[in-house]
């Protein structure tokens, strides 16, 4: 098997699981599955934003939300602590699962644990992978559902996020952060939320 059909198989494993959602949302006149177009996102967002990116970025951009819905919210404390013991064990499942479907493909334990760390986030201001796989995550909020999130909560609390989501982010984040196509209120809200 070459390192490309490799890459595309663990990438259509990735797609089975999320296609598996529960949750649905509508896309181009058809109902998806949720955790299926995040990830067909990642990748767009991935490819846009770093074409040269290596095999295992590319995966866990595509992994980052692999089966979301199977550790839910809801399950732990409504508070910081709550959201923070959720995170942090999401994101181990993720990167367990990740690395199980890597192992099928013909990936190395070193390429598994790789992309483990990435999916976990561990080095993050450290390690540029680790960075851009963030700053992917924050584009895709920033493009795709700071509307909804803004639609639900005051203008106050969105102005907060941004300052957060910017938090994050690298310099060519928010370069890229910078050129979105965000409409007028969203752009008037992330102004406010630098120049605040």
């Amino acid at each position: 098997m070459t390192q490309d059909d490799r890459l595309q198989q663990v990438l259509s494993a990735i797609d089975d699981k999320n296609q598996q959602d529960p949750n649905t949302v509508e896309h181009q006149g058809q109902s998806v599955a949720k955790e299926w177009l995040y990830g067909q996102r990642m990748s767009q967002c991935l490819a846009s934003f770093q074409p040269d990116a290596s095999e295992i970025l590319q995966i866990a951009c595509r992994a980052q939300h692999i089966q979301r819905w199977a550790i839910a919210r809801r399950d732990y404390p409504m508070d910081r602590p709550g959201y923070k013991r959720w995170r942090t064990e999401l994101a181990k499942f993720h990167a367990t699962l990740t690395a199980e479907l890597m192992a099928d493909c013909g990936y190395s334990e070193d390429e598994q644990e790789r992309a483990k760390s990435l999916l976990q986030k561990k080095q993050l201001k450290r390690d540029s992978e680790a960075q851009t796989l963030e700053d992917i995550a924050c584009l895709v909020f920033l493009t795709y559902h700071l509307e909804d999130f803004a639609a639900q909560h005051s203008d106050e609390k969105i102005v907060d996020i941004i300052r957060k989501t910017w938090n994050k982010m690298s310099e060519d984040g928010h370069a890229a952060a910078l050129k979105l196509p965000l409409s007028d209120a969203m752009g008037s809200l992330v102004g406010q939320a630098l120049n605040g």
